[in-house]
């Protein structure tokens, strides 16, 4: 049995920042929805994002395809990466562009994430709210190594510095997850606009507060301009049927 997805999606240019560089998409109607934050300064980055989104648009539209959803997901990052290479290739003062980037697609009786970068997939089951990804950053490796705490990388002076993400080498390495939907969880996609301002906790409480998906969406971007709104934010979130 196919499960049925509901999404929404929201992006705000923050407090700080005059452009947004951040962009979603949004299908259940095809299974899949993503968030893209784009980084190589203001052009650039919001080029790079809005590639990312029509890639993965396209390749989630081709009716003709007997790919599977994770071969799907693999496809658009691979393509949005090489494209990214070309973009830059034909245009030098874009050099550095590229994007971090979450894709939730739908597999059968699962939720498949595709994930690169310091953008975010959570899990909020039965009240609790679980971060699913992990961050591709300097300050995550550090985490990893027992060298900082989490507490230390939220305010961490290399904390922006990514490990992994799309345009920028010849091949985009992925993590893909995988794992059973069940009805009435809710998975958030989110750019660091969101993550770098609000804990864990109180994204947690904000989304436990009820209301539609549009309504919770609007409480964590409110969250995080009340924070200092420093960068773009960009949620979506999904509920599984």
């Amino acid at each position: 049995m196919e499960l049925r997805i509901l999404c929404i999606g929201k992006s705000d240019v923050g407090l700080k920042r005059s452009n947004n560089e951040d962009a979603f998409v949004s299908r259940p109607d095809l299974g899949f929805c993503s968030v893209a934050d784009g980084m190589g300064g203001a052009a650039a980055g919001e080029v790079a994002s809005r590639m990312f989104m029509e890639t993965v648009s396209e390749v989630f539209s081709d009716k003709g395809s007997s790919e599977d959803p994770e071969e799907r997901v693999k496809r658009a990052f691979s393509l949005a990466n090489q494209q990214m290479l070309d973009h830059v290739a034909a245009h030098p003062n874009h050099v550095g562009m590229g994007c971090t980037a979450e894709i939730l697609a739908v597999s059968g009786e699962d939720i498949l994430i595709g994930h690169v970068g310091d953008s975010r997939t959570y899990r909020l089951r039965n009240g609790e709210l679980r971060q699913l990804t992990q961050d591709h950053s300097l300050v995550q490796e550090q985490i990893n190594q027992g060298l900082i705490s989490e507490t230390e990388a939220r305010t961490h002076a290399m904390r922006n510095v990514i490990l992994r993400a799309v345009g920028t080498k010849q091949a985009v390495e992925l993590d893909i997850l995988k794992g059973k939907g069940i009805a009435g969880d809710i998975f958030l996609l989110c750019s660091d606009g969101l993550t770098d301002m609000v804990d864990d906790a109180a994204m947690q409480n904000a989304l436990n507060q009820g209301g539609d998906l549009q309504a919770q969406a609007d409480r964590l971007i409110a969250l995080a301009e009340a924070a200092g709104g420093k960068d773009n934010i960009t949620v979506v979130l999904v509920t599984v049927e």
